[in-house]
């Protein structure tokens, strides 16, 4: 019975990322401080992001969970407070944007 218990909560959490929106995922956890939609901040845009990467959703989830550098100039990205299911599901919305 607690497994079942266990399981379902476990869904209910994944689907709940899933179903927030991309954007107001983006918003939540300060993506936007750095990145817009449309054009750079201190960060590239989010389409640059996603016409460069192609739908290479490895690198842009390593990326958003363990930060980066080098790879849009000098100012590196901080790695940012998600889990794999929330950067999993900006991944997706990034992609979306193309």
């Amino acid at each position: 019975m607690i497994k079942l218990i266990l399981g379902a909560s476990t869904v209910l959490a994944v689907s709940s990322v899933y179903a927030q929106d991309g954007a107001e995922l983006a918003k939540t956890k300060a993506c936007v401080g750095c990145h817009s939609t449309e054009t750079k901040i201190i960060g590239p845009a989010f389409k640059e992001i996603a016409a460069k990467y192609a739908e290479d959703t490895d690198t842009i989830v390593a990326s958003i969970k363990n930060g980066s550098s080098g790879k849009w100039g000098p100012v590196p990205m901080p790695p940012n407070a998600v889990n794999d299911e929330e950067a999993k599901a900006l991944a997706t919305w990034i992609f979306s944007l193309k």
